[in-house]
């Protein structure tokens, strides 16, 4: 089983974008722009020690949900196999 946490869910990407920008998540809204995307990349790269490849799906991480479903399909699953140091289609 592998040591790497899960795709974060909804909640998940709304809590580290309140931590980013040091407010209540209920004051995060859906839009996610260049920087707070960039912000949370880095931090789901170094949360799951690998380098996550977004360069055709970081259009479509322009809302929260646009990120939570992009993320679920590129992080790997809870119980994946812990065997690739890059993920979304590019070896570091």
């Amino acid at each position: 089983m592998s040591g790497r946490a899960p795709a974060p869910g909804r909640e998940e990407v709304i809590a580290l974008l309140a931590e980013h920008h040091a407010c209540a998540p209920s004051a995060v809204g859906e839009r996610i722009d260049s920087l707070e995307l960039a912000w949370l990349v880095h931090v789901l790269e170094e949360r799951h020690g690998i380098l996550i490849d977004l360069d055709e799906e970081l259009e479509a991480m322009d809302t929260v949900d646009g990120a939570v479903t992009v993320l679920a399909g590129v992080l790997p699953a809870p119980g994946a196999p812990d065997t690739a140091d890059a993920v979304g289609g590019r070896a570091s």
